[in-house]
């Protein structure tokens, strides 16, 4: 991506010295706010919604943010160092070939999460300008396209906007909730129950490592000497913060909602920061704190179809005509998911988000392991895209280590 352009120009290549730049803060920054939103707070209502109590669900979700940050921090040291994005370093573990099986799945993933995004996000923008919502989802839709084929740019500056947004947004709704209702009373230590407690963990965790696949693609750009130490501070600091302030504000929302958050769940949550001219302001910070993670989403599937396609034994640069077809076809379709679930989101989405951890928590355990205790050597990146390389088509090893994981 040249200096003097706003718009990436690189895809699944290694990023040169010499276009290396960017910080650690924006780092935290852009994940910080990839978790302060709606999404997020849904997750956290959801160990409530699904049979817990608050004091334990809290408690959960903490031990799951925590463990499963430290997994998705991991990989995002190895941006730097390596200047690619996640997955087609993953053709070190399975084969040029082989890794096209967790490549695929990410891409399930990328549209799961945009397809969940557009339904929340539907709502917002059909609450604000009174119209449907899934006219809402297509708007939606149209801005996660052009902030994805923008590119890393405009993806950092609007992480750290909406940090900002979703700063101002939960303070306010967590003054609201604690103004107007009796947290000490909700908070109060109900009987322990395995069951609810390890519910709360893989909901928080699950979402934590799902950041995996695809978190190096947004540290990639850094300079390679930047210290592998600081990006892991940075990244699992911002992610863990933010998830758990949002997931927070779901678990008290749901716990005060008495089963009115189902199938309203945005008009819910704005409703506990107030009505009339407080509401807009909520209902945009929403949609914009989707879009920024929308686009992270978007962005990454682009990044794994092209390390698929360059599987054929050639390092992809992709023009800019193609970088907007691949992300237009992965949103029209996401879209369309969007469209036919966006009345039973709650229970598609728990489901989803297990799924989740289910497939890519062997992965990012084979990822680390290998990356960090035994493959000492530097990668070689023209091995990378030939299969009679030194990774050879299909690593046996790893690829039998991954599904003996499911």
């Amino acid at each position: 991506m040249s200096q003097n352009s706003f718009t990436e120009t690189r895809s699944i290549e290694p990023i040169p010295d010499n276009e290396r730049h960017g910080s650690l803060f924006s780092q935290f920054t852009l994940w910080l706010g990839a978790n302060l939103q709606i999404t997020a707070v849904i997750t956290g209502a959801l160990a409530i919604v699904f049979g817990g109590d608050v004091f334990w669900s809290l408690i959960g979700l903490a031990i799951g943010q925590v463990a499963g940050g430290v997994v998705m921090a991991l990989h995002a040291a190895q941006g730097p160092k390596l200047g690619i994005p996640q997955m087609i370093s993953s053709r070190v573990q399975f084969g040029v070939y082989g890794a096209c099986l967790p490549i695929l799945l990410v891409c399930l993933m990328y549209l799961g999460f945009i397809a969940t995004g557009a339904v929340l996000s539907g709502q917002a923008i059909s609450a604000i300008f009174g119209i449907s919502e899934t006219s809402g989802i297509v708007i939606f839709a149209m801005l996660t396209l052009l902030v994805a084929y923008s590119g890393y740019r405009l993806i950092h500056l609007m992480g750290k906007l909406a940090s900002l947004i979703g700063i101002i947004a939960f303070f306010w709704l967590f003054y609201r909730v604690g103004t107007l209702h009796s947290l000490r009373t909700l908070v109060t230590v109900q009987p322990f129950h395995w069951a609810t407690l390890l519910t709360a963990v893989g909901l928080s965790a699950s979402w934590q490592i799902t950041f995996g696949p695809y978190v190096a693609d947004y540290s990639r750009y850094l300079p390679a000497r930047t210290s592998s130490r600081k990006v892991f501070f940075a990244v699992s600091s911002g992610s863990v913060i933010g998830a758990q302030v949002a997931m927070t504000m779901g678990v008290f929302a749901a716990a005060l909602s008495q089963g009115k958050l189902l199938g309203r769940e945005v008009e819910y949550i704005v409703s506990l920061g107030g009505s009339g001219g407080v509401a807009i302001p909520l209902y945009l910070s929403i949609a914009f704190g989707k879009l920024t993670i929308n686009t992270l989403n978007a962005y990454g599937s682009m990044m794994c179809l092209a390390t698929v396609y360059s599987c054929r034994g050639r390092v992809v640069q992709l023009s800019r005509l193609a970088r907007f077809s691949i992300l237009a076809t992965v949103i029209i379709i996401a879209t369309g998911v969007a469209m036919l679930g966006q009345h039973s989101f709650l229970s598609a989405f728990k489901s989803f988000l297990l799924f989740l951890l289910t497939f890519f928590t062997p992965w990012s355990a084979v990822n680390l392991v290998d990356y960090y205790f035994f493959n000492h050597q530097p990668i070689d990146i023209k091995a990378l895209n030939n299969p009679a390389g030194k990774y050879r088509a299909w690593n046996a090893v790893g690829l039998g280590t991954y599904f003996s994981g499911w």
